[in-house]
């Protein structure tokens, strides 16, 4: 999993997050500072568009500033792949 992080194109960013979906739902915040993904929601769409059932709900999630901010979590569906 660490050649991941040594990567950071777009395909490579797509696997971290979908690996970390795998295993749990994913806030943007959370792709951003543990994921090393700055654009998350653009790696969902492309996920999506691959064919994986993405689902986005909105939840309230401080930053590590302390600030909350109404953050999109991402879950794979139990499908758990390509529709």
């Amino acid at each position: 999993m660490l050649d991941h992080f040594l990567d950071n194109s777009a395909a490579a960013q797509r696997n971290r997050l979908l690996d970390a979906l795998r295993v749990a739902p994913v806030t943007a915040i959370e792709a951003r500072s543990n994921l090393d993904i700055l654009m998350p929601a653009a790696r969902v769409f492309e996920l999506r568009d691959q064919g994986f059932d993405i689902a986005t709900s909105w939840v309230w999630q401080e930053t590590e500033q302390g600030k909350p901010h109404r953050v999109a979590k991402y879950i794979l569906m139990p499908s758990g792949g390509v529709k």
